[in-house]
């Protein structure tokens, strides 16, 4: 039926809106900065963590990875949100070389940002968190400027079990799980130093508990084979297995979805080879080890 001349023009306007679809809310811009414990070096096995999709994601240095932000964008589509998510890494690197070299391209306006920085804290002085504290809380200051509420947060990595069991290793004698302690503790001060740091993400922590619990192998040197080996072959990156806890544990802690929700049957596992109840009781370890946080206390007595 026509519409009548004399309906107010604002009346039209409505009638016109109305017959419109909806219009779908901004996807959330994430983006992850770290070296190759970020995107998932093979270290000698086959690299499909490294080569996972790269077309889902956006790789600012042009260089076709995928790796964990990969992994973490197939889960957020699993989970029905909408993420788009872009990474800038470089193997060997700490926070200072991308502030240092790679501002230009990463001082975007994100939503959500990531960082992960060297394995050992500092490759010169193991354990010595002065470089981390400095240069997260200047790339979470250069985030601030390009969006006042960028949500940015630490990921603090995992035992190396080449520096844990092979002598001249900084860790060296200690008991594997002693280095993801101290590498958080690290990022504890880091993310203390700076008001901007939205908190730390417990991906070493998540590793303990695995092995902790009897599900991960604590030593891929003596010759059993206890469980699953949680690191690659040059006992130092991880496996598809470590890298899969990872990007479950930053998926849980980044979204606030539960990682078990996923489903034993969920397909990035599946593309990795890692059977249904691997998964889930990978997805297990990664959700008790966020629910633990909530009581976690920093070395300094805070919470």
């Amino acid at each position: 039926m026509p519409i009548p001349r004399a309906l107010p023009y604002a009346l039209l306007a409505l009638l016109g809106a109305a017959s419109l679809p909806a219009a779908a809310a901004p996807a959330t811009t994430i983006l992850f900065v770290g070296n190759s414990f970020t995107f998932g070096a093979p270290a000698g096995a086959a690299p499909l963590v490294q080569s996972y999709r790269p077309d889902s994601v956006t790789d600012l240095n042009g260089t076709h990875i995928g790796g964990v932000p990969a992994l973490f964008k197939a889960f957020t589509v699993q989970a029905g949100l909408s993420y788009e998510v872009s990474l800038e890494t470089s193997p060997g690197k700490g926070l200072d070389w991308h502030y240092e070299h790679k501002l230009a391209t990463i001082a975007r306006p994100f939503d959500k940002v990531v960082l992960q920085s060297y394995s050992t804290l500092d490759a010169a002085r193991p354990g010595d968190p002065t470089t981390l504290i400095k240069y997260s809380g200047l790339l979470a200051q250069a985030f601030h400027d390009k969006n006042p509420q960028v949500d940015v947060r630490l990921a603090a990595t995992w035992s190396r079990a080449d520096q844990t069991y092979k002598p001249g290793g900084a860790w060296y004698g200690q008991p594997v799980t002693r280095m993801a302690l101290d590498v958080r503790a690290g990022y504890d001060k880091a993310a203390r130093a700076s008001k901007l740091i939205g908190g730390v993400i417990p991906v070493g922590q998540a590793w303990n508990r695995a092995i902790a619990s009897g599900l991960a192998d604590p030593d891929p040197y003596d010759g059993k084979d206890t469980g699953i080996n949680l690191w690659a072959p040059d006992d130092y990156h991880a496996s598809v297995y470590g890298y899969y806890l990872e990007a479950l544990t930053i998926f849980g802690n980044v979204t606030g979805r539960d990682p078990r929700s996923l489903g034993a049957n969920e397909y990035v596992a599946k593309e990795l080879g890692i059977d249904a109840g691997t998964a889930a009781a990978l997805q297990k370890v990664a959700a008790e080890s966020l629910m633990a946080e909530i009581g976690h206390v920093a070395p300094d007595g805070r919470r």
